[in-house]
């Protein structure tokens, strides 16, 4: 049961939406969690929205929810970037979810907390919100698909490696499903936190400046990726000066060497955020790509 003062929060997240981002009738939103999210802390007030549609100050996580005309039973969960410190709407997750919706996908675009506002379990909050989103996508749709971008995509390419690592307690039924995932999409993704590729704002979120050898280990998908890894998309500019190419060259080598298939789309300009992409640039391929080869795993 939704206590009263999540029901609030969530309402006034979708208000806010509402407001910020002008969104389909067909989009609804639903809390992640019954209650307070597990570990406790975090901030207080209102959501924060930024004048392009960015959003911060999380108090409440959770997925929104894009229905097509005419659904064809997979939903795909959406998580924008913003390198853990906001995430980016208005940019990124919501263009995403009306453009999946013209080929019968149901998007999911996932608000998950931010390390940095002061949640007890910091780096571990965000992956418990997509470990939780998975579950409730799951319990909705016969087949799950995950595509983040940026930091997003650095969390659903943690959440789709570590789908039995437990991080959180069991909250009701749904969470004695495995968060698995039929495929994911990893679009400009930041994959290793591992030198030499520390100067990411994700890297300073999730694992501070004076972090570990094994700190940066840990929060790096490459060492998650096991042959059960779901199968991989990807795709990158080679002029990406946030998250380094060598990002996707890294995972797609890890993938290789366990036979997970993996597809990366090199873009020649785009640099890094670029979302669907401008009409008429390089970086306004990758979604044909994309939508061409969600439709033949499963042939």
């Amino acid at each position: 049961m939704i206590s009263r003062r999540r029901f609030l929060l969530g309402a006034g997240a979708t208000l806010l939406s509402v407001k910020a981002g002008d969104l389909f009738a067909n989009e609804d939103v639903i809390p992640l969690w019954p209650d307070e999210p597990p570990g406790g802390g975090g901030p207080s007030g209102s959501l924060h929205i930024s004048a392009n549609g960015s959003w911060s100050n999380i108090v409440n996580p959770t997925i929104q929810r894009f229905r097509p005309k005419n659904p064809n039973g997979e939903g795909v969960l959406v998580a924008a970037g913003g390198g853990y410190h906001w995430i980016g709407m208005g940019g990124e997750a919501w263009p995403v979810a009306r453009w999946l919706n013209q080929f019968g996908y149901t998007a999911y675009v996932l608000s998950y907390r931010l390390p940095g506002e002061h949640w007890h379990k910091k780096s571990l909050a965000p992956l418990q919100d997509a470990q939780r989103a998975i579950r409730l996508v799951r319990s909705m749709e016969k087949r799950v698909h995950l595509l983040g971008f940026s930091a997003g995509g650095h969390l659903l390419g943690m959440a789709a490696g570590r789908p039995h690592l437990n991080t959180y307690p069991q909250q009701d039924e749904l969470d004695r499903v495995v968060p698995t995932a039929d495929s994911v999409g990893l679009i400009y993704p930041v994959i290793t936190l591992e030198p030499p590729y520390t100067h990411t704002v994700t890297h300073l979120e999730m694992v501070g400046r004076h972090a570990t050898p094994e700190e940066e280990a840990q929060w790096s998908v490459q060492n998650f990726v096991t042959k059960s890894y779901p199968p991989l998309f990807m795709a990158q500019a080679e002029d990406d000066h946030t998250s380094d190419p060598h990002n996707t060259l890294i995972m797609r080598d890890a993938c290789r060497r366990v036979g997970v298939p993996v597809d990366l789309v090199k873009i020649s300009q785009g640099g890094h955020g670029f979302g669907l992409g401008r009409a008429g640039t390089p970086a306004a391929l990758w979604d044909k790509a994309y939508v061409a080869w969600l439709l033949q795993l499963h042939r």
